[in-house]
């Protein structure tokens, strides 16, 4: 379980940075806010989710870019960032299922929440790879180590 956490890190990691850094460029940029600006989600979400992207794929990414990370933090930061990367899916599937959002702006034209929910599933995955690689000792004694 501890090789595919990892791969699987590894792919959402590219994955959402790439993703957050394209909603920074034209046309993706535009496309992204019609996005929220259609689903009656506040203003302050337009950046918020393109930092968040940006942040979830790093923090996705950071096992395999510091290598002396104890176990312990790795397996942290990967369950954090499957946590973040699960509330952007369900917002982004939330997004998806608004009438007002035209599939025009959407990746790849599909109305139906297919990558969102693929990618959170993924997530979820990770998440359970990860949980199992973790000790079975009580969460007191972690602490203490």
């Amino acid at each position: 379980m501890h090789r595919l956490s990892m791969i699987l890190s590894l792919v959402l990691g590219v994955l959402m940075f790439m993703f957050g850094i394209l909603k920074f460029l034209q046309p993706f940029s535009g496309w992204f806010e019609v996005q929220i600006q259609q689903s009656h989600l506040p203003q302050a979400s337009i950046l918020a989710g393109k930092v968040g992207e940006m942040v979830t794929g790093f923090l996705f990414l950071l096992p395999w870019l510091w290598r002396s990370l104890s176990t312990n933090r790795r397996e942290q930061l990967l369950l954090i960032a499957c946590l973040m990367l699960v509330a952007e899916m369900c917002t982004a599937i939330y997004v998806h299922l608004q009438p007002a959002v035209p599939s025009g702006v959407l990746p790849l034209g599909i109305k139906p929440p297919v990558i969102p929910i693929a990618v959170l599933l993924l997530a979820l995955l990770t998440a359970f790879a990860v949980w199992q690689t973790r000790p079975t000792a009580p969460f007191d004694s972690r602490i203490t180590k």
